[in-house]
């Protein structure tokens, strides 16, 4: 770790030590550190089997004509829970967890679909775009768990209707759950302290949430550079694990 990082995490700490009503807003660099690879980007680990990018085959209108195939990428790339493959929580989401246990923080805002959060403890969570872990009939609504899912071969079907089964994830061309949405707003507003990592602050709607915070002690913490930093009041360009992971928790 070079000097200035170590600098930028020490004021990091000062932030937080000074804090006890912080919200964190992530994105998919969080998830990628415990080895969930970002299904937005094109990369040859998927054009190697499909046929299709994954944005496509992660679409409302791919999963509705051709859902056998949504389903063959679903379960290989996507639904990793429970197998031997299941990425673990990194120090960013078990130091966000111990961070809400000590009182100081007070909500994880996240885009990601995985339930790393929840793993590692974290309580209050908005999942922007869903989770894995729900799936529902398209027909009757009934709710079934992840192991239902996993365990049908091919699309899974609703044992009472007969209808497909959906996970409840927000795919491309689907809007985003309002009242999710409303929650992490009201979060947002009434935040002392915001940390926003692991995400570019490129993808809309999400990405207009940090239009919401009304304090001054906004941090962005990501390895690239975004679009919002001049308005930042911290920017650590690094690994969130490693970044997070060094905070000392004060109660």
């Amino acid at each position: 770790m070079d000097n200035e990082l170590k600098e930028k995490i020490a004021k990091l700490q000062e932030m937080i030590d000074g804090t006890d009503n912080i919200v964190f807003f992530g994105g998919a660099g969080v998830s990628t550190e415990s080895g969930i690879p970002d299904f937005r980007s094109q990369d040859g680990l998927y054009n190697q089997k499909y046929d299709y990018p994954p944005e496509t085959i992660l679409s409302h209108s791919f999963f509705m004509r051709n859902t056998a195939e949504f389903y063959r990428f679903y379960k290989e790339k996507i639904l990793l829970v429970g197998t031997d493959m299941a990425p673990e929580p990194n120090r960013a989401h078990l130091k966000l967890a111990e961070l809400e246990k000590a009182g100081k923080l007070k909500a994880v805002i996240t885009q990601n679909i995985d339930d790393l959060h929840h793993r590692a403890g974290s309580k209050t969570i908005y999942e922007l775009h869903g989770t894995v872990t729900r799936n529902y009939c398209m027909d009757c609504d009934k709710e079934f768990d992840v192991d239902y899912v996993k365990a049908c071969d091919g699309v899974p079907k609703c044992d009472v209707c007969g209808g497909i089964v959906k996970p409840d994830v927000v795919l491309y061309e689907e809007g985003l759950d309002m009242y999710t949405m409303d929650q992490s707003i009201q979060a947002i507003k009434n935040a002392d302290m915001l940390i926003i990592g692991g995400t570019s602050l490129v993808v809309y709607p999400a990405a207009g949430l940090i239009d919401y915070y009304r304090g001054n002690k906004l941090v962005l913490i990501n390895k690239g550079t975004t679009g919002r930093e001049a308005g930042a009041d911290l920017v650590i360009n690094g690994p969130i694990g490693e970044v997070l992971g060094a905070i000392e928790v004060k109660s």
